[in-house]
C-alpha cells in the first residue's frame, strides 16, 4: 500500500490563511494525504479568528509576532522556528502561499531542511521589484526556492516560463481565494459587520480597504478623494474597516471621522468582510485579495495602486487601476455611480481568477508528481 503523501502547509498572516484554508480542508478530507499544519502567527489576532472560522487546528505554532516587528525579525524568527519543526515532522513537501514574508522564510527553511517546496499562487508579477513592497520580491524569491508552482492563471504560468521554470512543474489551478470566498459567501448566515445598522440600503455602499506600505505617503490624498466621492449626487456611503497602522488610522479619522456618510470601524474578521462586500455597490481598495474576491459577487473593483500583479482582471474588465491621485479616484467612482452602462460592464465581466476548484487541482498536481497520479486539467476561465 502506498503511504499517504506527507504535506506541511505553512501560513501565518490574514491573506495566506484565507487562501490556504481550502487547501488544508481538501488535504484533511483526502486519505491519500497526511496533512500537517504549521502557523507562524505573523499576524497573531487576525490568524486566530480565521483558524476558528475555518476550523483549523495547527500541529505547530511558532507564535513569532512581536510589537512593531520588522521584516528582518519576521524572517529570522520563522527560520529559527521552522528548523526543529521540519526536523521532527519530515514532510515530503512544504506548501507556502503567495507573497508574505512568512511564505518566503518558510520556503527558505524548507530548502535548508532539504524538503521540496510548493508555491500556491505562484507566478504573479508587477514587473517592478519595489511595487508592492515587500510582496513583489517575496514572491520572486519564493518562486526560486520552489520546485512546484500552482499558478492561478495562464498569464502567471507564462511569467514563470519566462523565468526558466520547467513547464512540467507548473500547474494552472485558479486561485484558492475564490474557493474560500465562495464557500464563505454561500453560508446560510454571516455575522453582521460592526455598525452596519448605519448603512442605508437605499443608498449605494462603497467598501474600502487601504493599507499598502507604498500608499502610506498618499493616504491623505486618498482619504480626501473619498470625502469628495461622498459629496456626489448619488449620496453614496463608505464602509471602511481602517487598518491600525499609524500611517492609516489617524489620517482616515482626521479626514473622514466627522462625515456622516463615512462609517469607519476597527478591522473586521473575514466573514464580516465577505458580508460587507456582498452588500456593496463596488469596492475601492489597494489590497490584492479583494481584486479577485469581489468579482465573484459581481462587484466592480477600483484599485488604488499604480501597478497590479493581477492584470487578468484589467483585461477581463473586473478591475480598474485608479492609482492614488484624487482626481482619478473620484472620476472612476463617479462613473460607477452615475453610468449604468459602465457599472454593468464591470459587474457582469467574467471572473478570470477561479471557479472554486483550485484546491482540488493542487491536490491532483501533488499526486501526479509524488505518486504517479493523473495530470490535472488546467483551469480555464
Amino acid at each position: 500500500m502506498t503511504a499517504p503523501l506527507r504535506v506541511m502547509s505553512v501560513f501565518g498572516t490574514r491573506p495566506d490563511t484565507i487562501k490556504m484554508a481550502p487547501v488544508v480542508e481538501a488535504l484533511r478530507a483526502d486519505a491519500r494525504f497526511e496533512s500537517l499544519i504549521c502557523v507562524t502567527a505573523q499576524h497573531r489576532h487576525m490568524l486566530d479568528d480565521l483558524l476558528s472560522l475555518f476550523s483549523i487546528v495547527p500541529d505547530y505554532d511558532l507564535d513569532i509576532m512581536t510589537t512593531d516587528q520588522t521584516l528582518t525579525q519576521i524572517t529570522t524568527r520563522v527560520l529559527e522556528g521552522m528548523e526543529p519543526v521540519l526536523a521532527r515532522a519530515r514532510p515530503e513537501i512544504v506548501l507556502v502561499h503567495g507573497d508574505t514574508t512568512t511564505s518566503t522564510a518558510a520556503a527558505l527553511a524548507a530548502f535548508y531542511g532539504k524538503a521540496e517546496v510548493g508555491h500556491v499562487e505562484a507566478g504573479l508579477r508587477t514587473g517592478d521589484p519595489w511595487l508592492p513592497y515587500p510582496e513583489e520580491m517575496n514572491r520572486r524569491l519564493t518562486g526560486r526556492l520552489a520546485r512546484y508552482h500552482f499558478s492561478p492563471t495562464a498569464r502567471a504560468r507564462e511569467n514563470l516560463l519566462a523565468e526558466g521554470v520547467p513547464s512540467r512543474n507548473i500547474f494552472v489551478t485558479g486561485n484558492t481565494v475564490i474557493d474560500a470566498f465562495m464557500e464563505t459567501a454561500n453560508r446560510a448566515t454571516l455575522p453582521s459587520p460592526p455598525q452596519f445598522e448605519r448603512v442605508d440600503p437605499q443608498r449605494p455602499l462603497i467598501v474600502v480597504t487601504a493599507h499598502r506600505r507604498e500608499n502610506h505617503p498618499h493616504m491623505r490624498a486618498m482619504a480626501e478623494a473619498m470625502r469628495a466621492i461622498l459629496a456626489l449626487p448619488q449620496r453614496p456611503q463608505i464602509y471602511w474597516p481602517v487598518h491600525p497602522s499609524p500611517h492609516v488610522d489617524p489620517v482616515a479619522r482626521e479626514v473622514l471621522g466627522e462625515v456622516e456618510s463615512a462609517i469607519l470601524v476597527e478591522p473586521i474578521d473575514y466573514a464580516k468582510m465577505v458580508a460587507a462586500v456582498r452588500a456593496a455597490h463596488f469596492v475601492l481598495t489597494d489590497s490584492g485579495g479583494l481584486q479577485e474576491e469581489a468579482p465573484c459577487l459581481g462587484k466592480p473593483v477600483l484599485v488604488m495602486r499604480e501597478e497590479t500583479e493581477r492584470p487578468e482582471g484589467l483585461a477581463a474588465g473586473t478591475l480598474e487601476l485608479v492609482g492614488h491621485d484624487p482626481g482619478r479616484i473620484l472620476a472612476a467612482a463617479a462613473a460607477l455611480l452615475g453610468d449604468p452602462v459602465q457599472y454593468a460592464k464591470m459587474s457582469r465581466a467574467a471572473n478570470p481568477y477561479g471557479d472554486g476548484a483550485a484546491s482540488q487541482r493542487i491536490l491532483a498536481g501533488l499526486l501526479a508528481r509524488f505518486r504517479g497520479g493523473e495530470e490535472p486539467a488546467a483551469f480555464v476561465p
